[in-house]
């Protein structure tokens, strides 16, 4: 009688965050490849769509002026840090230094990382006979689309982190998605960035804020395992 063989025990599945920062950080760099190298592909549909939607936003003028509020003002980088800097004066008022210091600082690599791979790719920006909004600094990523998701998925991960109420945190997540997902289509329909700027910028963005969560859940693991 042959005894029973026991099933190898399976690997436990890696933590969201973990997978998010995999997948994120994989797929920015194959779309920093293809942008460097100028895959042909990809530059087709980057025309492609950046034409369509700059004659759109010629010929649509009250589209396109609401477009460059919301870009310049209401989901400017500018705007995004400025939610940062209040957030983190909170947690300090709070007594959360640790948390306030660790957000500031993933909120500034955030903007490293952006201006360094602008200086390294240096991607020109779209060209058009009759421009509709101007943008200065190379193309890719999208500093605007970067920005936005670094800021949103920090305010998300705090509220998850602090216990917020589920209404509180799909409230964030709707207006986050939306800012998220808004300011990256107005940059390339005003025609200063193309589709894979804005892509890049979502990934990038996405990436440095799952990379922070982990980093910083290994950290605090870490304390209480030495304070203990």
């Amino acid at each position: 009688m042959h005894s029973p063989q026991l099933a190898p025990p399976s690997r436990p599945a890696l933590p969201a965050p973990v997978r998010t920062a995999l997948v994120c950080s994989a797929l920015s760099v194959v779309l920093l490849l293809l942008v460097a190298f100028e895959w042909r592909p990809l530059m087709s549909l980057d025309r492609s769509v950046g034409d369509a939607l700059h004659r759109s936003a010629v010929g649509h003028p009250g589209i396109t002026h609401t477009s460059r509020i919301l870009s310049d003002w209401v989901w400017d980088p500018w705007t995004m840090r400025a939610l940062v800097a209040v957030v983190f004066a909170w947690l300090l008022w709070q007594g959360e230094r640790l948390l306030a210091l660790w957000i500031a600082a993933t909120s500034v690599l955030g903007s490293l990382v952006q201006q360094g791979l602008k200086a390294a790719v240096g991607r020109e920006r779209p060209q058009w006979p009759d421009p509709v909004d101007s943008a200065h600094f190379a193309a890719w990523p999208s500093g605007h689309a970067m920005t936005a998701v670094v800021t949103c998925g920090l305010l998300l991960w705090l509220l998850v982190l602090r216990g917020a109420s589920t209404g509180v945190r799909t409230a964030v997540l709707v207006a986050g998605g939306v800012s998220c997902l808004g300011v990256g289509v107005t940059r390339f329909y005003l025609g200063v960035h193309w589709m894979s700027d804005v892509l890049g910028g979502w990934l990038l963005g996405a990436a440095v804020v799952a990379l922070s969560v982990v980093a910083y859940g290994r950290l605090v693991a870490s304390r209480e395992g030495t304070s203990a």
